[in-house]
């Protein structure tokens, strides 16, 4: 008997160009094997997440594979043996599973999916709460990196005098980083009894999320330095005498576009410099991606854009908890267990309500 999975296999092997990405496992491998690699951290490091990236998705191939030729056997002995009817169920059911996982993977098929993720948070409306918010939700992704075994990085930190943060952005290394993150990219909206209120009332805060790719210094993004508007200010908040002295904080305004970006983290101006440029080049980048899916996909033109400044996402702490994203619908009744990290449903849910409004 045929296993029902061979099909499906096969037809995975192209949609995920197996060849291809097997070859490109090999190249990267011998790089790494190299004397010298190693001397180079920043395209190492990116090196180094290309090849797990890559993994990510031929070991499960080659897992099913190997599943689906037991699989074939296993089928041919239940014929002689009904009571195995259960075991060839349970595989069955084990396979459907890997195979949904692989059907997920592929969604993640952008130019810069298997990139780290620049991601920022901004404390919006809502005052000294909102200044909280942005640090709960600065440590909700925190979590989930860590939870998924990503490696993360501080790029900018900017404390509120009273409680909380003004802003901060993270760089987030490891598979798929950005293909996951980048739905978060919008308005998240808090609602709860607040705890800087002394008559307990219910208020209602915001946090800005923006989430760009991280691109390669290989990658050809042009930054003309006369369109580039550069500020220098003593940085703020922890750090240290030394960074609260000097003009060490450097803050970056792209005129043609007008994006903003700051960092802040490093006592070197030189540093804070570099890494600001970073940033840029990944938001320039991000908006070339944009641009590109708005030529492929009719939803632009059916419905509004859904991205930064839009509220794409519900957190209610009062009068009951719950956790609801305004676009796909998915909800989450524990609003504590979402905050500590577990937005992997949310993610995957707006990978599939993307699919389906192309």
């Amino acid at each position: 008997m045929q296993s029902p999975f061979n099909k499906h296999y096969s037809n995975s092997e192209i949609v995920f160009d197996y060849a291809a990405k097997t070859e490109s496992i090999k190249e990267i491998e011998t790089q790494m094997s190299a004397a010298g690699f190693w001397d180079n951290q920043e395209s190492a490091q990116t090196a180094v997440a290309s090849l797990k990236s890559l993994k990510a998705i031929t070991t499960p191939l080659d897992e099913l594979t190997g599943s689906v030729e037991d699989l074939s056997v296993l089928l041919e002995m239940c014929e002689e043996d009904p009571e195995m009817e259960d075991e060839v169920s349970s595989e069955i059911d084990r396979l459907q599973q890997l195979c949904e996982e692989l059907e997920l993977k592929s969604m993640l098929n952008g130019p810069h999916d298997g990139s780290g993720a620049m991601l920022t948070i901004n404390a919006r409306d809502g005052g000294t709460d909102a200044n909280d918010w942005a640090e709960m939700m600065l440590r909700m992704y925190l979590q989930w990196a860590s939870q998924n075994d990503y490696q993360v990085s501080l790029l900018d930190r900017s404390d509120n005098d009273v409680a909380g943060i003004n802003s901060a952005t993270i760089c987030v290394r490891g598979s798929m980083a950005y293909g996951y993150l980048k739905g978060e990219t919008g308005i998240h909206r808090l609602v709860r009894i607040s705890p800087f209120n002394s008559e307990g009332k219910r208020q209602t805060s915001f946090a800005a999320v923006d989430v760009s790719p991280e691109v390669s210094d290989d990658l050809d993004i042009e930054i003309d330095e006369k369109d580039v508007r550069e500020d220098t200010y003593r940085a703020s908040g922890a750090g240290g005498q030394h960074v609260n002295k000097t003009d060490s904080a450097v803050r970056l305004t792209h005129e043609p576009t007008g994006i903003v970006v700051q960092c802040q983290n490093e006592r070197s101006q030189h540093k804070n410099r570099a890494s600001a440029y970073k940033m840029l080049r990944a938001r320039l980048a991000r908006i070339e991606e944009e641009k590109r899916e708005a030529e492929q996909a009719q939803k632009y033109k059916d419905k509004a854009r859904v991205g930064f400044g839009s509220q794409i996402r519900n957190y209610f702490l009062h009068p009951d908890q719950r956790v609801k994203d305004a676009r796909t619908g998915h909800s989450e009744g524990n609003f504590h267990a979402v905050l500590d990290g577990n937005i992997q449903g949310f993610l995957e849910s707006f990978l599939r309500w993307r699919i389906g409004q192309d």
